[in-house]
């Protein structure tokens, strides 16, 4: 068997924020800085959806950023193929699609320009773009909407389209974070079955999440992630030692913070 090739490889990422004493009167704490990430060390493999698991404020939406190259690290690095998110961003962006709940649509913009905008944006030749569309609008059944103004799409739509503009250059690499929140069932189910296209594809899949059931459904390896650190990685069977894995979650976060969840 051929060893497999890790596309994603962090190593030692860690961000730190300062709080405003606005966030710390909300928060009702006097900590002046965050610990978003903390030595943060793992890999994603070709051919593999690798998931981060973590309750809210864990850290997961910041390590993604910090791949996406959208954030520079506080220290550690991150190699993308190869291509270091520190010393050359601009060749990890080429290689990656990163599709995030903060991706905001202009209200007035169509998918047809969109698609166009963004494969322009990306250097899509355009008869390869023009037939990338009509594969992805068909798959998501985006095209009797394709003259629509975003605002006045439905929510799984414009969730669908912020997925496919993401993908628009075929990457290799995808992150998504949370890439089934707020979604209907329906809708979810057709990205999720979608992941499972794409990763059977021998794309290399990373997402954050704090579903149990997703991460059982998709993923092939698994980092747990609570306050910043990562307390477990590897595969869904040596991460869960035994457990369901709700309960070995739980486990580790009683581990790591000492409280009873």
């Amino acid at each position: 068997m051929c060893e497999q090739k890790a596309l994603i490889q962090a190593k030692n990422l860690s961000k730190t924020f300062k709080l405003s004493a606005k966030q710390q009167r909300i928060e009702r704490t006097k900590e002046q800085v965050r610990i978003a990430a903390d030595n943060l060390s793992f890999n994603a493999y070709q051919g593999e959806i690798y998931g981060l698991l973590g309750p809210n404020g864990a850290g997961k939406t910041t390590t993604l950023r910090m791949l996406a190259t959208l954030i520079s690290p506080g220290s550690g690095d991150a190699l993308l193929d190869g291509k270091s998110v520190v010393k050359e961003p601009e060749a990890v962006r080429s290689k990656i699609g990163f599709l995030t709940s903060e991706l905001k649509l202009e209200d007035f913009f169509t998918p047809n320009y969109l698609f166009g905008f963004f494969s322009t944006l990306q250097g899509v030749p355009s008869a390869v773009a023009a037939k990338r569309k009509d594969e992805l609008f068909t798959r998501f059944g985006i095209h009797e909407f394709a003259e629509v103004k975003v605002s006045e799409l439905s929510t799984g739509m414009k969730q669908k389209l912020s997925l496919v503009i993401s993908i628009v250059h075929n990457p290799d690499i995808i992150i998504f974070d949370e890439p089934t929140n707020g979604l209907d069932v329906i809708t979810a189910k057709m990205v999720t079955d979608y992941l499972l296209e794409l990763r059977d594809a021998g794309k290399t899949i990373i997402l954050s999440t704090h579903i149990f059931s997703l991460v059982e459904k998709l993923c092939d390896r698994v980092g747990v992630i609570i306050n910043g650190r990562m307390v477990a990685d590897g595969t869904l069977d040596e991460v869960c030692a035994g457990l369901d894995l709700e309960s070995r979650f739980f486990e580790l976060y009683v581990q790591e913070t000492g409280e009873v969840a």
